[in-house]
Parts: structure tokens; sequence; C-alpha cells
């Protein structure tokens, strides 16, 4: 859902910048991972109401000798346009990034990209790895990547992660910088946090707390576990709802 993280992360991280945008110098945007269970989400896509594709959502907790990873895995489908598969794995105590590893194929008459990914990992304040392009010749461009990452920044991917959300309450607008993988800059990641409502999602009624950015909410959950049960564009035209949860299918370390 590379088109997600485009949505969210649309302007550069300056604190003028976002707060311009805000109308107020925002809060520190701040993650709890412990709040996430360990949980399998299937997802529909809706576009103008009609079924587009799916997704699948796990959150693995991997537990290790001194501290925790929460490894987030998603593979998605939107007809007739783009596949994925994206992993993250984070400190799940205390939120800090670890590696993001995100392929895409494409499929579109009007762009001679059919494949982007990326494989970045963060150590000792810098995030290294790799980026790769692939066209309809066959080529692919292998791009470096090694550059800063300040502490208290993190992944675009982390959108991914909005029900870890811990300090946001209705009218505060929140920012953290965010590392924008796939074209190597830093943006705001941010929200604002909107009145809590009532929701009905195929999975079922939840209550939630919408948390809008740019041109689109998400609908995190406010008791209970913490997850996001749905998505949207503000005008309603795209749409993605939780149909059910499972028990986690273990990833290979």
């Amino acid at each position: 859902m590379r088109w997600l993280c485009f949505l969210l992360l649309a302007s550069p991280f300056t604190p003028a910048a976002t707060a311009q945008t805000s109308g107020a110098s925002p809060k520190s945007l701040q993650f709890d991972l412990a709040q996430v269970p360990a949980t399998r989400d299937s997802f529909v896509f809706r576009l103008r109401g009609e079924e587009r594709g799916w997704a699948v959502w796990q959150y693995e907790i991997r537990p290790l000798e001194m501290t925790q990873e929460l490894v987030y895995t998603a593979t998605s489908e939107f007809r007739p346009i783009e596949e994925e598969r994206l992993r993250v794995v984070v400190n799940r105590l205390t939120g800090q990034p670890i590696s993001t590893f995100h392929h895409i194929d494409l499929y579109s008459p009007r762009s001679d990209t059919v494949m982007v990914e990326h494989d970045l990992e963060v150590k000792r304040g810098e995030v290294s790895g790799r980026r790769r392009v692939g066209t309809k010749s066959g080529g692919v461009k292998i791009v470096p990547v090694t550059r800063p990452f300040a502490p208290g920044t993190v992944f675009s991917d982390y959108v991914f992660l909005a029900g870890a959300v811990s300090n946001a309450v209705p009218g505060d607008s929140l920012a953290v910088p965010a590392y924008k993988e796939f074209d190597d800059s830093l943006v705001a990641l941010t929200f604002v946090a909107e009145a809590p409502t009532s929701i009905e999602v195929p999975a079922g009624r939840f209550d939630v707390l919408p948390l809008r950015s740019g041109g689109f909410r998400i609908f995190a959950t406010r008791t209970g576990p913490r997850r996001v049960v749905k998505g949207q564009t503000l005008d309603g035209t795209f749409s993605f709802e939780l149909v059910r949860s499972g028990p986690v299918v273990p990833t290979p370390p």
C-alpha cells in the first residue's frame, strides 16, 4: 500500500511547515507498540464502492534475550495495477525502527517502471541498504543507500502502526519526522485526532478514534487490542475495511 504512504506523507519535515499545515505547533507523535497484539488481519479494498482487492496485515511478536521485536508483514493486491510484499521490524519496547523490506510489482501502460523495492536497516545512527527499480525492458537499476538517521525518526511505513499511537486526544495535531524509503527523503508523518465514534466493518462494530492526515483518514480502535480497522480517502472514493482476524503465521527470522 505504497499509495497510502504517499497520501499521508506529502510534505517535507520542518517544524515551521508542520505548524503552518496544522494551524498550531504539533505535539510529538508517539507510538506504544506494546499495545499492538499478535494478530493476522484481513482487509478488503473498495474503489467507488466496488471490491478491487485485498490485504493481509500480520503483527508478530518475537521475544529476544533482552528485548522484543514487532514484525509487521503485509501482502496485498489492488487490481489491476499493483501487488506488494512488505516487512517492517521494530523494537516493540522502544519503538525504534530496525529494518524494512518492501517489494512492489506495478502494471501501468503509462509507466516504464514495473518493479520497485527497498531493503534497508538502521544501525548506529545510519540507514543503509539498497533500492532496486525494474523496467519493462528487463533492466534492473540498483541504488546503494547510506545516510544519517537521527534519533526519533521513524519509517514512513509506521502509518501501518497507527493503532499504536498512544498520545492522541481529540483535537490534537501530532507529528514525527519520517524517512520516506522509496525516495530517500525526510518528511512529516502527521495526524489530526478527530472525535471518537463507532463504525461498522465486515469484522464487526468497533469504537474508534479517527486520525486524519492529508487526504486520508484512518480509524484506530480505542479499547481492547489496538489496531487499524478501516481507512478511507476524505472523499470516500477509496476505502479498506477489516474483514476478519486470525492467529499469526510465524515468519522466518
